[in-house]
């Protein structure tokens, strides 16, 4: 039987993925969370065979969490359930060490795939997505590459950027200074070859929910 720990800040979130998986004899939730700090706390008591968690929630730093997660817990499997778009977090999220990437737009049938695949060892990403970063029809010059190029760091600055927050949220969000945000933000202009701001973020949007 696989164990899990479920962290969302969203109590029905919780218990919609709870109530999904009691259906299931071969799961077990072991705690429900719903902060960085109770999510740490209950993986040294008690480590699962996998976390499913949400990536934005309180005390969690985004996808650079995981990093973390994976340092101590090396062994833990993790599958983010996560309400931001896939095409920017995914990939990411897979390569700071989790093992699957759901967006919460997607049906119970395929988070139950993607759950068994992770409970199994395995790495699971969206067919479609695949598809779309693994096409021969995807140039340097266009807008998906360039956001591949980007680091997790300017991901998480360029998401808060589309979302209207200013320097200063930005740096009290990620833990910075706000002349390092300034200097992301200089970064993210010219990896994404625009020229001002307001291009940026709505290059940001549009590619987000395109």
């Amino acid at each position: 039987m696989t164990s899990i720990i479920i962290a969302d800040h969203h109590p029905m979130m919780r218990k919609g993925i709870s109530c999904l998986l009691k259906k299931n004899a071969n799961y077990t939730i072991i705690d429900k969370v719903n902060n960085g700090e109770e999510m740490f706390k209950s993986l040294r008591k008690q480590l699962p065979d996998v976390l499913v968690m949400e990536i934005d929630m309180p005390q969690v730093n985004g996808i650079t969490v995981l990093r973390t997660i994976k340092a101590e817990f090396p062994e833990l499997k993790i599958l983010i359930y996560s309400c931001h778009p896939e095409e920017i977090y995914a990939l990411r999220s897979i390569k700071s060490g989790a093992s699957a990437y759901v967006s919460k737009t997607a049906s119970t049938k395929l988070f139950t795939k993607a759950l068994k695949k992770v409970s199994k060892g395995g790495v699971y990403l969206n067919d479609d997505l695949t598809t779309t970063f693994t096409s021969r029809n995807v140039g340097e010059s266009s807008v998906l590459s360039r956001y591949k190029k980007l680091s997790s760091r300017e991901i998480e600055v360029l998401n808060l950027l589309s979302n209207g927050k200013r320097n200063k949220d930005i740096a009290n969000a990620l833990e910075i200074n706000e002349k390092t945000v300034s200097t992301y933000k200089t970064r993210l202009l010219k990896k994404l070859k625009v020229d001002n701001l307001a291009d940026l973020i709505h290059q940001s949007r549009m590619f987000q929910f395109s």
